[in-house]
């Protein structure tokens, strides 16, 4: 049953892949994968944990001498329900509170109006300038905000200025890929970049200046490339703009209300970083107490609007329900199955396979950013900073172990790989999931469209790296 795991994995990422195929919903799919590699975890725990000799079975043991006088059965039952899937829970809820709370406040903007004044400096009847005009604001902005935030954000902008669905999803496919390319050379931009910042791996000054140039050809690359193929010259929106459509928000909602409702929208997600650095609490608390003000304000100003009838007020409590559970409950299966194959040793195992048989630090990156087009990123580094410990740096140190000191060559072209090897596949990234979740973009249309265009930024981009720093 040990091997069976990762072939359920394999055949459910098909099974999504194939959604529009199969006519069954990915985040179904998702769940039934989560919920067969645990079953398969509890039933087959002696032949996983003690036949196979489970590093982290081991270790939970260890840490609790009192459990080695309990039947196997019930350490079994303690690992798993109390440390194991507690733990990835744990992780996961982190993960999709902040993506709830994000994309409830970008919502609470484009309800106010609030995203008004920032289309007019977007919207062009030009597609082609339209396409360099996002793509390069998702490369800068994700380097503020983080890719995830920057992604909702920017979509929400897309809808006001791109009404014809058709156009919409190239340029969110576009959109996604600049998003995890600014990501990448901020220590901010990506859960991934996070946690090598926080570890130590990498520092924020080395990964800019490192980083920059190669995320820069990375989306310049195949932005060049969908310039030319995605849109013929002089094409214009088929649909006029917003901007050039009558006003469809409330006119009862004061204009300095709606900008002020824009600013601290923009400055929870944007904060979050800086709320992580002073209370070293996690960042879904950063993304709660921006909403818990955006609560606040919305309430007090609504108490202020004696002229609006209560049924056109956008309470927040009246927004609520849009949340999309559908791409929530489809982040919860993807990360607890990867948090099961973590438990069962198979992405360790990995990890020693790449170790074992290909001894070159930048030739592992590489692989692990591909792998990340599939796999959840964040589980990949965290189990590749758990095999490779950071080194200290020291005059006699042999040139291996050189790549695995602080702001060692693995670890910064790590921080690229991680993040940009996720556009290669829209699943590949948060970015991905979610933006594929709200414009409901289908997974063979970005992979027909769009993969190939992520694979040479990609690969451009890490041979820039390579030819600078190498």
């Amino acid at each position: 049953m040990f091997i069976l795991m990762p072939i359920i994995f394999i055949l459910g990422v098909l099974a999504i892949a194939l959604e529009d195929k199969i006519k069954i919903n990915k985040a179904a799919v998702a769940l039934f994968m989560a919920i067969s590699l645990w079953m398969i975890l509890m039933f087959d725990a002696y032949s996983i944990f003690i036949e196979r000799s489970n590093s982290i079975y081991q270790e939970f043991i260890t840490a609790n001498p009192e459990m080695r006088d309990l039947p196997l059965h019930h350490q079994f039952v303690n690992f798993i329900s109390n440390r194991a899937i507690v733990y990835h829970m744990g992780n996961v809820a982190e993960t999709l509170f902040f993506i709830m709370c994000s994309m409830l406040i970008v919502d609470i903007i484009d309800k106010h109006g609030g995203f008004r004044s920032v289309t007019r400096y977007l919207a062009t009847g030009n597609k082609r300038k339209l396409l360099w005009l996002i793509s390069f604001a998702a490369f800068f902005f994700s380097a503020i905000l983080d890719n995830l935030a920057t992604a909702i954000v920017l979509m929400a902008i897309l809808r006001k200025i791109v009404p014809d669905r058709t156009d919409r999803m190239k340029y969110a496919c576009m959109i996604i890929i600049a998003a995890n390319a600014g990501g990448s050379w901020s220590p901010i931009g990506d859960v991934t970049t996070i946690l090598l910042w926080v570890g130590k791996n990498i520092t924020a000054s080395h990964q800019i200046t490192h980083l920059f140039i190669p995320a820069f050809v990375n989306l310049l690359a195949p932005l060049c490339i969908a310039h030319f193929w995605l849109f013929k010259k002089g094409s214009v929106l088929r649909v006029l703009s917003e901007e050039e459509q009558p006003d469809e928000y409330i006119p009862e909602i004061p204009d300095h209300s709606r900008k002020t409702i824009l600013i601290l929208g923009v400055l929870s997600l944007a904060l979050v970083p800086a709320f992580q650095r002073v209370t070293d609490l996690p960042p879904f608390l950063g993304v709660l107490f921006g909403l818990v003000i955006l609560w606040f304000y919305t309430d007090i100003m609504y108490s202020r609007l004696q002229c609006m009838r209560e049924s056109q007020k956008l309470r927040i409590v009246t927004l609520l329900p849009d949340v999309d559970m559908s791409t929530i409950f489809f982040f919860l299966g993807i990360l607890m199955s990867v948090g099961a194959l973590e438990t069962s040793g198979h992405l360790g195992l990995l990890s020693t396979y790449l170790d074992g048989h290909i001894h070159q630090p930048y030739l592992i990156s590489f692989i692990i950013g591909v792998l990340s087009s599939c796999v959840d990123n964040v589980a990949l580094v965290a189990a590749t900073m758990g095999m490779y410990p950071v080194v200290q740096q020291a005059p006699d140190l042999l040139a291996y172990s050189q790549f695995f000191v602080s702001d060692g060559g693995f670890w910064t072209f790590l921080a690229y790989t991680a993040v940009t090897g996720g556009s290669i596949l829209i699943i590949g990234s948060a970015t991905g999931v979610t933006v594929m979740g709200l414009e409901k973009i289908d997974f063979m249309y970005y992979t027909k469209r769009f993969t190939v265009l992520a694979l040479i930024g990609y690969i451009c981009g890490a041979g820039v790296y390579m030819l600078l720093f190498a």
